[in-house]
């Protein structure tokens, strides 16, 4: 039996949010393997959506990683056709950037970071207006 596109898309996604989780806690997909019983091969077949990772091994995996199994379903919703395609590379940067953002333990460092890319983004938001 063949798997329908939307099936396919579905399991593209939950891998996507498991490199996205897995990326944001600074681990490596090796790292991810060991705590999980897999060889990285599969990790990184998971990550890709080119294995379907089955409900225990969700579970594992949402243990591990320390969030609900839901979160690998939010926000699944199709995109429309019209949705560009993602910069791999771009989408790691940002990953790396929320994840160093969320290390940073000094609040007006944070706010002076958040004020910092305002400004290079050319965004006229203020941090009373958000």
């Amino acid at each position: 039996m063949k798997s329908s596109s939307t099936t396919q898309n579905i399991d593209s996604y939950v891998g996507t949010r498991i490199r996205e989780r897995r990326v944001m806690l600074g681990l490596t997909q090796q790292q991810l393997a060991d705590l999980i019983g897999v060889t990285y091969q599969q990790a990184h077949k998971y990550e890709r959506g080119i294995n379907r990772v089955s409900a225990g091994r969700l579970y594992e995996i949402a243990h591990v990683l320390k969030v609900p199994i839901g979160f690998f379903y939010e926000g699944v919703e199709v995109p429309p056709a019209s949705t560009p395609p993602l910069d791999n590379h771009r989408e790691q940067m940002m990953l790396e950037l929320a994840r160093n953002f969320a290390e940073i333990q000094n609040q007006r460092h944070q706010e002076a970071f958040s004020q910092l890319a305002r400004a290079l983004s050319g965004s006229r938001a203020t941090a009373s207006g958000r």
